[in-house]
């Protein structure tokens, strides 16, 4: 695995450079993965969501062929990108579908329903996302630790990797957000 982390960095950086050639050598390689990011997505997305995987695949694609600007540290940091762009395209799309603004009129949910993440609704989704939006305002990394791990689905390594912090910060971080967004959106303790 440790080669293959490597090669794909060497190809984000080729890219990076304007090595259209190492785009096309980097597709198939993250292509698995992302799959795998956006099943995890639209798992717990309505039935008649108009985007499967393959779109939202695509989607994020088209996105982050524009990103050539980006200093792509790893892999991970790459799929990290990835799982945030794919999170943002759910995120408007959940909004334009229920007419939402900011969550107004959604359902509570506990923070151990969405970190199973089994967001049925896509108010769900938007009150998640608007409470971690709350927390990014007053804590960016534990906010960036929750997009890496939840919806990423980075490890505890893969995640101090991206953010250049230790597993034990990424651990605590981890847990002051969860305790964070809990009381956020139930309003109370545990």
């Amino acid at each position: 695995m440790q080669s293959a982390d490597h090669e794909v960095t060497k190809l984000l950086r080729a890219w990076r450079q304007g090595d259209e050639q190492a785009l096309e050598a980097l597709v198939p390689r993250v292509q698995r993965e992302l799959q795998r990011l956006a099943r995890r997505h639209l798992a717990g997305e309505r039935p008649d969501h108009s985007l499967q995987t393959t779109a939202l695949i695509n989607e994020a694609y088209i996105r982050l062929i524009g990103w050539t600007s980006v200093e792509w540290q790893n892999r991970a940091h790459f799929f990290a990108v990835a799982a945030q762009l794919m999170r943002r395209i759910l995120v408007d799309m959940a909004r334009v579908h229920k007419g939402l603004k900011r969550g107004r009129g959604a359902p509570q949910i506990t923070l151990d329903e969405a970190f199973v993440y089994q967001p049925e609704k896509s108010r769900d989704l938007l009150q998640l996302d608007d409470a971690l939006s709350a927390l990014a305002e007053i804590d960016p990394r534990k906010s960036r630790v929750v997009e890496l791990r939840f919806f990423g689905g980075l490890s505890v390594e893969d995640t101090g990797a991206v953010l250049e912090i230790s597993d034990r910060t990424v651990l605590r971080e981890w847990n002051l957000a969860r305790a964070w967004l809990y009381r956020e959106i139930t309003g109370k303790d545990k």
